[in-house]
């Protein structure tokens, strides 16, 4: 059963809705009704991933239907995917292999196995991340899957769906000044606009804080067992920051902005127009375990 909510939070002030691109924090608009814009789907399960990050694949692959057929309001998984993607389809799924948190290989070929179900020749699904420049399934694409692990960023704060096509270009330090704020230029690129069919953002094992350039220590991760999914990247990465900043303060004990700032999750939204940033303006739906959702 799904919940549709207005996640506001009580100690987030009217004035927030002033916030601007430069701001580390997610504008809302207060307890007054806005119109919902986007639409996101936070499913979780606790038996998805286990103490030594085994990840169940029975279970992820029940939670990525799930998630699916509850974003595209169909009947089946199947359904949702042939909204998607049609037979003629040239498919990447731009997945991230970051050694520490990388996407399970087990989704990939779920997502694979979903789009040939729907009529996409194998032949035509490409499965990458930093080869994508040069992959022909990428440069030939006509659609685009989205799925990468959350965590923090040395450079844009936070490392989340916008920030996954960073690939797609030749040198990413050219996007690296201040706070990686212009992210969302990427999905203006001809080989990107317009061909993103669904964004993942793995919320299993998320990294909430790091130290440097690479940084990576399991004390700074938990257990959330969860997946963020949408059509729209801005507002899969809003709702994936605004738990990231309640675990920080729940870690440590006191409010703990991120450092960089997070600027670029606004800044796609009101510098390049590519989605909603606002969560007043987005539907999330929450399916599966409810426990220490942070949200």
């Amino acid at each position: 059963m799904s919940e549709s909510t207005m996640t506001r939070r009580d100690f987030l002030r009217t004035t927030a809705a002033a916030a601007v691109v430069g701001s580390a924090g997610i504008p809302f608009l207060g307890r007054q009704a806005a119109k919902k814009e986007a639409k996101v789907i936070l499913i979780r399960h606790s038996d998805v991933v286990d103490a030594d990050w085994r990840v169940n694949k029975q279970v992820i692959d029940d939670m990525i239907d799930q998630a699916v057929v509850a974003l595209f309001d169909v009947k089946t998984p199947g359904d949702a995917w042939k909204k998607m993607v049609k037979p003629s389809d040239i498919v990447g799924i731009k997945t991230n292999v970051w050694r520490y948190l990388r996407t399970p290989q087990d989704l990939e070929q779920t997502m694979k196995a979903r789009l040939i179900a729907a009529g996409v020749e194998e032949k035509n699904i490409g499965i990458d991340d930093r080869g994508v420049l040069f992959n022909p399934i990428f440069t030939q694409a006509t659609a685009l899957i989205n799925v990468r692990p959350m965590r923090a960023h040395n450079w844009s704060g936070v490392g989340g769906c916008l920030k996954n096509y960073i690939m797609f270009v030749q040198s990413p330090p050219d996007y690296h000044s201040d706070s990686c704020v212009d992210l969302g230029a990427l999905w203006k690129l001809p080989q990107v606009q317009g061909k993103t069919r669904l964004n993942v953002l793995l919320m299993l094992t998320p990294q909430f804080h790091c130290i440097g350039p690479h940084h990576f220590d399991k004390e700074f991760t938990w257990l959330y067992k969860g997946m963020i999914v949408g059509t729209d990247p801005v507002a899969v990465d809003a709702l994936g920051l605004k738990i990231i900043e309640a675990r920080r303060k729940q870690y440590f004990k006191e409010d703990s902005p991120m450092r960089p700032p997070v600027t670029h999750i606004v800044a796609a939204e009101r510098k390049h127009g590519v989605g909603i940033a606002d969560l007043n303006k987005i539907e999330i739906v929450r399916l599966g375990w409810k426990e220490g959702a942070l949200i």
